[in-house]
């Protein structure tokens, strides 16, 4: 779903629902940005306080190659 909204912030709200787990509880989503850092890098990910994250667009073409395999 970052891929999708790559160049924006997405909210928690927003990404629980693109990504079908707004049923879940809401720290979900934190739990599985982890393991997308772990995956892409730990900076791959920039945070935006209070709004939500976003991908940075050097990890867009690693996430891309990872979406594929």
């Amino acid at each position: 779903m970052l891929v999708n909204c790559q160049g924006r912030v997405v909210s928690r709200r927003e990404l629980a629902r693109l990504a079908g787990i707004a049923d879940l509880n809401d720290r979900r989503c934190d739990s599985l940005l982890v393991a997308i850092r772990r995956h892409l890098g730990p900076e791959s990910i920039r945070t935006v306080r209070s709004r939500g994250w976003m991908l940075v667009p050097v990890a867009v073409e690693r996430a891309e190659v990872l979406l594929v395999a």
